[in-house]
């Protein structure tokens, strides 16, 4: 009896291996800081926020691009609302987001999944362009929510994942605006692609 009890928790075991080495992500970002822009955000009369978009090609979650979205314009809001209330200068400063990647658990696939449908993450490069075409910064952004947390939320910290990438990419802009001095990407030392 004893000997079958054992053979069946090693084969539980063994199966089960293989499903808990997909858990993690494989979305990594490049660091754990973001350098200063060359000049404040200040310096430029206008800014504008383009929509968040995927690259060209790329096949992501379309309803967790727009809940990113819909995060970054409420955050942003009230901040350029009043600095496009001033004088124009002639410049004009373009804030470009771009999810490169994505693998975001949906509520139902945690429902049935739980931890096993995996860990979420996020990768958003933000470019900052002047009137030209220049690029003045391209800061990147990353979150994740690993496949237990999500698991056991049912997908409630996937949802605030992408309300945490918004604010990121937020506070980086309004930091930035008075004076240059960069921000967090958001990843930890584990999160960093090895190089």
């Amino acid at each position: 009896m004893k000997k079958n009890r054992r053979l069946l928790l090693a084969t539980s075991v063994i199966l089960a291996l293989p499903l808990m080495s997909g858990c993690a992500t494989k979305i990594k970002a490049s660091s754990t800081h973001n350098p200063a822009p060359p000049e404040a955000f200040s310096s430029y009369g206008r800014i504008a926020l383009k929509p968040v978009s995927f690259p060209s090609g790329y096949r992501g979650n379309p309803a967790a691009l727009a809940r990113i979205g819909g995060n970054l314009e409420k955050n942003l809001e009230p901040s350029l609302k009043q600095w496009n209330s001033g004088s124009a200068n002639g410049r004009v400063l373009t804030i470009e987001p771009v999810v490169e990647e994505m693998s975001f658990k949906s509520g139902a696939k945690r429902v049935f999944l739980g931890p096993f449908a995996g860990s979420s993450g996020v990768l958003m490069h933000v470019t900052f362009r002047d009137q030209t075409g220049k690029v003045i910064a391209r800061p990147q952004f990353f979150q994740r929510t690993n496949a237990m947390s999500g698991g056991f939320s049912l997908g409630v910290n996937d949802n605030l994942m992408l309300m945490r990438i918004a604010k990121l990419a937020s506070d980086y802009t309004v930091a930035n605006y008075a004076q240059p001095v960069g921000g967090p990407t958001g990843a930890d030392d584990v999160a960093v692609a090895a190089n």
